[in-house]
Protein backbone atom coordinates (compact mmCIF):
# COMPACT_ATOMS: atom_id res chain seq x y z
CA UNK A 1 0.00 0.00 0.00
CA UNK A 2 1.45 3.40 -0.33
CA UNK A 3 0.02 5.77 2.16
CA UNK A 4 -0.14 9.28 2.21
CA UNK A 5 -0.85 12.49 4.00
CA UNK A 6 -2.40 15.10 0.85
CA UNK A 7 -3.72 18.41 0.98
CA UNK A 8 -7.62 18.29 0.16
CA UNK A 9 -9.92 20.96 -0.79
CA UNK A 10 -7.79 23.00 2.41
CA UNK A 11 -7.75 20.00 5.27
CA UNK A 12 -4.80 17.69 5.44
CA UNK A 13 -5.77 14.20 4.94
CA UNK A 14 -4.63 10.46 5.00
CA UNK A 15 -5.10 7.79 2.72
CA UNK A 16 -4.13 5.32 0.13
CA UNK A 17 -3.15 6.07 -3.01
CA UNK A 18 -4.48 3.33 -5.88
CA UNK A 19 -3.48 3.60 -9.21
CA UNK A 20 -4.58 7.30 -10.23
CA UNK A 21 -6.80 8.41 -7.17
CA UNK A 22 -6.57 8.46 -3.79
CA UNK A 23 -8.55 6.88 -1.18
CA UNK A 24 -9.44 9.64 1.86
CA UNK A 25 -9.37 8.15 4.93
CA UNK A 26 -9.72 10.73 7.62
CA UNK A 27 -12.90 10.53 7.46
CA UNK A 28 -13.89 7.14 7.47
CA UNK A 29 -11.04 5.58 10.28
CA UNK A 30 -11.05 7.10 13.65
CA UNK A 31 -7.25 6.43 13.96
CA UNK A 32 -6.56 8.30 10.36
CA UNK A 33 -6.55 11.79 11.64
CA UNK A 34 -2.82 12.04 11.02
CA UNK A 35 -0.28 9.27 9.70
CA UNK A 36 1.16 9.00 13.29
CA UNK A 37 -1.61 8.38 14.72
CA UNK A 38 -2.37 5.94 11.93
CA UNK A 39 0.89 3.88 12.10
CA UNK A 40 0.17 4.07 16.01
CA UNK A 41 -3.09 2.09 15.47
CA UNK A 42 -0.56 -0.88 13.50
CA UNK A 43 -2.47 -3.74 11.90
CA UNK A 44 -5.89 -2.33 12.90
CA UNK A 45 -5.46 0.22 11.37
CA UNK A 46 -4.30 -1.02 8.06
CA UNK A 47 -7.33 -3.74 8.30
CA UNK A 48 -9.55 -0.63 7.96
CA UNK A 49 -8.08 1.00 5.13
CA UNK A 50 -7.98 -2.15 3.16
CA UNK A 51 -11.23 -2.31 3.74
CA UNK A 52 -12.10 0.95 2.79
CA UNK A 53 -10.09 0.50 0.04
CA UNK A 54 -12.09 -2.78 -1.38
CA UNK A 55 -15.32 -0.89 -0.57
CA UNK A 56 -14.36 0.99 -4.12
CA UNK A 57 -16.04 4.03 -2.46
CA UNK A 58 -14.33 7.29 -1.36
CA UNK A 59 -11.86 8.15 -4.20
CA UNK A 60 -10.84 11.34 -5.36
CA UNK A 61 -8.01 11.76 -9.10
CA UNK A 62 -4.70 12.05 -7.59
CA UNK A 63 -4.35 15.35 -9.63
CA UNK A 64 -6.85 17.06 -7.43
CA UNK A 65 -4.74 16.33 -4.22
CA UNK A 66 -1.37 18.22 -2.75
CA UNK A 67 0.68 15.30 -1.85
CA UNK A 68 2.40 16.23 1.76
CA UNK A 69 5.00 14.83 3.49
CA UNK A 70 3.91 11.20 4.11
CA UNK A 71 4.92 12.11 8.14
CA UNK A 72 4.73 15.58 8.54
CA UNK A 73 6.30 16.42 12.25
CA UNK A 74 7.93 12.63 13.19
CA UNK A 75 9.09 12.26 16.67
CA UNK A 76 12.50 11.59 16.06
CA UNK A 77 14.32 12.85 12.09
CA UNK A 78 17.74 10.92 11.71
CA UNK A 79 19.99 10.76 9.01
CA UNK A 80 22.95 8.37 8.61
CA UNK A 81 26.10 9.67 7.16
CA UNK A 82 29.09 7.88 5.19
CA UNK A 83 27.08 4.57 4.33
CA UNK A 84 28.26 4.06 0.91
CA UNK A 85 31.67 3.05 0.08
CA UNK A 86 31.36 4.84 -2.67
CA UNK A 87 30.53 7.95 -0.90
CA UNK A 88 32.93 7.48 1.41
CA UNK A 89 36.08 7.26 -1.20
CA UNK A 90 35.11 10.98 -2.47
CA UNK A 91 34.85 12.42 0.53
CA UNK A 92 38.95 10.77 1.31
CA UNK A 93 37.20 10.25 5.10
CA UNK A 94 37.65 6.71 6.92
CA UNK A 95 35.04 4.34 7.33
CA UNK A 96 33.00 4.30 10.57
CA UNK A 97 33.55 1.59 12.93
CA UNK A 98 29.80 2.52 14.02
CA UNK A 99 26.71 4.23 12.44
CA UNK A 100 27.24 7.58 12.41
CA UNK A 101 23.91 9.28 13.29
CA UNK A 102 23.08 13.20 13.08
CA UNK A 103 19.68 14.71 13.95
CA UNK A 104 17.91 16.73 11.11
CA UNK A 105 15.47 19.00 12.71
CA UNK A 106 11.37 18.17 11.52
CA UNK A 107 10.52 21.87 10.58
CA UNK A 108 13.09 21.24 7.76
CA UNK A 109 10.15 18.51 5.86
CA UNK A 110 8.61 19.00 2.64
CA UNK A 111 6.71 16.91 0.33
CA UNK A 112 7.28 16.37 -3.09
CA UNK A 113 6.46 19.35 -5.36
CA UNK A 114 7.70 21.64 -2.55
CA UNK A 115 10.19 24.43 -3.24
CA UNK A 116 13.54 24.04 -1.80
CA UNK A 117 15.03 27.07 -0.65
CA UNK A 118 18.76 28.26 -1.28
CA UNK A 119 19.03 30.84 1.49
CA UNK A 120 20.67 33.91 0.82
CA UNK A 121 23.36 33.45 3.36
CA UNK A 122 24.84 30.58 1.78
CA UNK A 123 25.80 29.48 -1.82
CA UNK A 124 26.59 25.84 -1.09
CA UNK A 125 23.29 24.24 -0.44
CA UNK A 126 23.88 20.26 -1.77
CA UNK A 127 21.60 17.33 -2.47
CA UNK A 128 21.54 13.61 -0.79
CA UNK A 129 19.33 11.46 -2.59
CA UNK A 130 18.13 8.89 -0.17
CA UNK A 131 16.17 5.49 1.15
CA UNK A 132 14.80 6.39 4.43
CA UNK A 133 12.36 4.31 6.39
CA UNK A 134 9.75 4.99 9.25
CA UNK A 135 9.51 3.19 12.22
CA UNK A 136 5.51 1.30 12.54
CA UNK A 137 5.76 0.03 16.14
CA UNK A 138 6.90 1.57 19.54
CA UNK A 139 10.03 -0.71 20.27
CA UNK A 140 13.62 -0.57 22.10
CA UNK A 141 16.43 -3.01 22.20
CA UNK A 142 15.41 -4.55 18.77
CA UNK A 143 17.76 -7.65 17.07
CA UNK A 144 18.50 -7.03 13.71
CA UNK A 145 16.78 -10.19 12.89
CA UNK A 146 13.18 -8.96 14.13
CA UNK A 147 14.04 -5.31 12.94
CA UNK A 148 11.70 -5.89 10.40
CA UNK A 149 8.49 -6.26 12.29
CA UNK A 150 9.18 -2.64 13.56
CA UNK A 151 9.27 -1.23 10.10
CA UNK A 152 5.90 0.45 8.70
CA UNK A 153 7.09 1.37 5.21
CA UNK A 154 10.02 2.96 3.04
CA UNK A 155 9.84 6.09 1.54
CA UNK A 156 12.10 9.07 -0.43
CA UNK A 157 14.41 11.56 1.45
CA UNK A 158 16.72 14.56 0.00
CA UNK A 159 19.10 15.21 2.64
CA UNK A 160 19.67 18.66 1.18
CA UNK A 161 22.64 20.34 3.27
CA UNK A 162 23.93 23.36 3.30
CA UNK A 163 28.04 22.24 3.34
CA UNK A 164 29.51 25.04 4.89
CA UNK A 165 27.19 25.39 7.48
CA UNK A 166 27.38 21.81 7.81
CA UNK A 167 31.31 21.92 8.41
CA UNK A 168 30.73 24.60 11.39
CA UNK A 169 29.82 21.74 13.84
CA UNK A 170 30.35 18.21 14.28
CA UNK A 171 27.55 17.06 14.57
CA UNK A 172 26.28 18.64 11.47
CA UNK A 173 22.71 19.78 12.53
CA UNK A 174 22.28 22.98 11.68
CA UNK A 175 23.91 21.88 8.13
CA UNK A 176 21.14 19.43 7.90
CA UNK A 177 17.78 21.24 9.39
CA UNK A 178 17.27 24.86 7.27
CA UNK A 179 13.75 25.01 6.68
CA UNK A 180 12.39 23.33 3.45
CA UNK A 181 16.00 20.94 3.74
CA UNK A 182 14.03 17.75 4.54
CA UNK A 183 12.14 16.91 1.18
CA UNK A 184 10.25 13.04 1.84
CA UNK A 185 7.51 11.41 -0.32
CA UNK A 186 5.81 10.77 -2.53
CA UNK A 187 4.51 8.55 0.04
CA UNK A 188 5.09 5.80 2.40
CA UNK A 189 5.31 1.94 0.54
CA UNK A 190 4.59 -0.19 3.48
CA UNK A 191 6.68 -2.83 4.26
CA UNK A 192 5.15 -6.08 2.69
CA UNK A 193 5.43 -4.35 -0.77
CA UNK A 194 9.06 -4.07 -0.44
CA UNK A 195 10.66 -7.44 0.55
CA UNK A 196 14.00 -6.74 0.06
CA UNK A 197 14.94 -3.04 0.57
CA UNK A 198 19.02 -3.74 0.67
CA UNK A 199 18.42 -4.34 -2.86
CA UNK A 200 16.43 -1.15 -4.47
CA UNK A 201 18.26 0.96 -7.22
CA UNK A 202 18.59 4.60 -6.24
CA UNK A 203 18.76 7.46 -8.88
CA UNK A 204 19.78 11.34 -8.30
CA UNK A 205 18.92 14.09 -11.40
CA UNK A 206 19.27 17.74 -11.25
CA UNK A 207 17.13 18.96 -14.62
CA UNK A 208 17.87 16.01 -16.75
CA UNK A 209 21.51 15.44 -16.06
CA UNK A 210 21.96 12.19 -13.90
CA UNK A 211 24.46 12.74 -10.41
CA UNK A 212 23.51 9.40 -8.28
CA UNK A 213 23.31 6.15 -9.37
CA UNK A 214 23.38 3.40 -7.03
CA UNK A 215 21.64 0.53 -5.41
CA UNK A 216 20.63 0.55 -1.67
CA UNK A 217 22.90 -2.96 -1.26
CA UNK A 218 25.76 -1.25 -1.21
CA UNK A 219 25.03 0.11 1.81
CA UNK A 220 27.57 -0.72 4.84
CA UNK A 221 24.65 -0.69 7.16
CA UNK A 222 21.65 -2.23 6.58
CA UNK A 223 18.40 -0.71 7.68
CA UNK A 224 17.91 -3.92 10.26
CA UNK A 225 21.05 -3.14 11.75
CA UNK A 226 20.06 0.29 12.03
CA UNK A 227 17.40 -0.41 14.40
CA UNK A 228 18.72 -2.46 16.53
CA UNK A 229 21.64 0.04 16.77
CA UNK A 230 19.37 2.85 17.79
CA UNK A 231 16.86 1.13 19.65
CA UNK A 232 19.86 0.30 22.08
CA UNK A 233 20.16 4.01 22.98
CA UNK A 234 16.74 5.24 22.63
CA UNK A 235 12.82 4.01 22.18
CA UNK A 236 11.62 3.98 18.80
CA UNK A 237 8.21 5.13 18.26
CA UNK A 238 5.48 4.80 15.36
CA UNK A 239 6.46 7.74 12.63
CA UNK A 240 9.96 8.21 13.37
CA UNK A 241 12.04 7.99 9.93
CA UNK A 242 15.41 7.11 9.82
CA UNK A 243 17.32 8.31 6.42
CA UNK A 244 19.91 5.52 5.79
CA UNK A 245 22.49 7.70 3.88
CA UNK A 246 23.34 8.87 0.50
CA UNK A 247 25.71 7.05 -2.81
CA UNK A 248 28.36 9.00 -4.29
CA UNK A 249 27.77 12.05 -6.80
CA UNK A 250 27.03 14.72 -4.46
CA UNK A 251 27.59 18.22 -5.51
CA UNK A 252 30.07 19.51 -3.52
CA UNK A 253 32.77 16.55 -5.02
CA UNK A 254 32.13 17.57 -8.66
CA UNK A 255 34.52 19.47 -10.48
CA UNK A 256 33.29 22.48 -10.74
CA UNK A 257 30.77 22.34 -7.61
CA UNK A 258 27.57 21.09 -8.96
CA UNK A 259 25.66 23.09 -5.61
CA UNK A 260 21.85 23.85 -6.01
CA UNK A 261 20.70 27.03 -8.06
CA UNK A 262 17.18 28.56 -8.42
CA UNK A 263 15.87 27.30 -11.43
CA UNK A 264 17.19 23.91 -11.18
CA UNK A 265 14.66 20.75 -10.22
CA UNK A 266 15.90 17.83 -8.09
CA UNK A 267 14.81 14.17 -9.29
CA UNK A 268 14.84 11.22 -6.64
CA UNK A 269 14.02 7.81 -7.80
CA UNK A 270 13.67 4.47 -6.02
CA UNK A 271 12.84 1.61 -6.85
CA UNK A 272 9.54 0.11 -6.08
CA UNK A 273 8.53 3.52 -4.31
CA UNK A 274 8.56 6.12 -6.61
CA UNK A 275 9.59 9.66 -7.46
CA UNK A 276 10.22 12.45 -5.25
CA UNK A 277 10.67 15.52 -7.43
CA UNK A 278 11.06 18.83 -5.94
CA UNK A 279 12.10 22.58 -7.85
CA UNK A 280 14.89 24.41 -6.06
CA UNK A 281 14.05 28.53 -5.81
CA UNK A 282 16.02 31.29 -4.28
CA UNK A 283 14.90 31.93 -0.38
CA UNK A 284 11.50 34.44 -0.68
CA UNK A 285 11.96 37.76 1.58
CA UNK A 286 9.12 36.36 3.31
CA UNK A 287 10.99 33.99 5.22
CA UNK A 288 13.80 36.05 6.17
CA UNK A 289 10.70 37.74 8.66
CA UNK A 290 11.66 38.18 12.69
CA UNK A 291 8.38 37.10 13.78
CA UNK A 292 5.88 34.39 12.04
CA UNK A 293 2.41 35.48 12.83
Amino acid sequence: MKLATFNHQGQVRIGAVIDDSVVIATDHIESAQSMLAFLSAGAAGLAALQNLIASGQHRVPLVDVSLLAPVLRPGKFLGLGLNYPDHINETGRDTPEYPTFFGKMSSCIIGSGAAIHCPKISEKVDYEGELAFVIGKRCRNVSVDKAHEVIAGYTICNDVTVRDWQQRTPTWTLGKSFDTHGPLGPWLVTADEIPDPHNLTIKTWVNDELRQNANTGEMIFNCFEMVAYLSQAMTLEPGDVISTGTPSGVGVKMTPRGYLKPGQTIRIEIERIGCLSNPVIAEPDAGLATFIA
